[in-house]
């Protein structure tokens, strides 16, 4: 249960906090949402993530799009009334309420909250984690792929499969085979030392932290190719590597029952999760 509420402009504890039940969010499946993690009391790259939000409800026609200062203030009051240095904050955007009586004055729903940092166990950073590769596609002329929408049931039912079988992610592909990204997200190879991601218009989410760590490679003397990823590209890869928001840079050290470099972490991906992590230092300092 997140520690802090904030409903349009209101923040309140956790047990008293309602949303309509004619809400568009509700009633059918209509909102963004973003999934942060706040350092030092600071969240990482928000105006990326309020950029991405406002431009993803552009794409997807919403007639009321969301204002960047109603969201950021939104963000603010629930990390400074959840008091905590670290956080997972979640902003959720729906069209509001779908009942008659809003019908002339429509309202966007902007819900934010905030829970102390929910990290993945160090295990995964230690000692890498397992991947399967999800037998669900999905298709490029889907119009929410690529957009962070609160309609989520498809990828929680690929990532429940992969759990089930003992996996942490689950990988994404088109009908045509090519990797998209995971269940929750973003994905890297390393192939002689350069780095392979699918492009957006694969189409995938454009992940604030994929955008950080293409940054910290470049800056490392890497080669990043956003380029189209087959599963035989990701079975005979060097290296493999997850990356979001919550877990920040996971590798993977085995696909299904394939080893990924001898089940090691590999050079590369060590060196882009420290780099990423002193760039999280550099703009959200303790």
């Amino acid at each position: 249960m997140p520690d802090a509420v904030c409903i349009n402009g209101q923040v309140t504890p956790a047990s008293d906090a309602h949303v309509s039940v004619f809400d568009a969010g509700f009633m059918q499946g209509i909102g963004l949402f973003e999934t942060m993690r706040a350092y030092g009391g600071r969240v990482f790259r928000l105006d990326a993530h309020l950029d991405r939000l406002i431009a993803s409800a552009r794409r997807l026609g919403w007639t009321v799009l969301p204002d960047a200062g109603e969201l950021r203030d939104a963000v603010q009051r629930v990390l400074l009334a959840a008091r905590t240095n670290e956080a997972r904050v979640r902003l959720t955007v729906t069209t509001g309420s779908l009942h008659a009586e809003a019908a002339d004055t429509p309202r966007l729903t902007v819900v934010a909250t905030a829970s102390p940092g929910q990290k993945y166990p160090p295990e995964c950073y230690m000692k890498g984690v397992t991947v399967i590769a999800s037998d669900y596609r999905v298709s490029r002329f889907d119009p929410t792929l690529g957009h962070k929408t609160t309609s989520y049931f498809s990828r929680l039912a690929m990532l429940r499969v992969a759990h089930l079988k003992g996996a942490f992610e689950a990988l994404v592909f088109t009908d045509d085979d090519l990797l998209t990204e995971g269940a929750i997200s973003n994905v890297f190879i390393v192939r002689n030392e350069e780095l392979w991601t699918p492009p957006v218009d694969t189409p995938v989410l454009p992940g604030i932290t994929r955008a950080a760590v293409i940054e910290v490679a470049r800056e490392l003397g890497l080669a990043v190719r956003e380029t189209g990823v087959t599963l035989d590209d990701v079975l005979s890869a060097d290296e493999v590597f997850l990356t979001g928001s919550m877990m920040e840079v996971v590798p993977v050290v085995r696909i299904e029952r394939q080893a990924v470099a001898q089940e090691k972490i590999g050079d590369v991906t060590r060196q882009i999760g420290l780099a990423y992590g002193r760039l999280v230092d550099q703009e959200c300092p303790v």
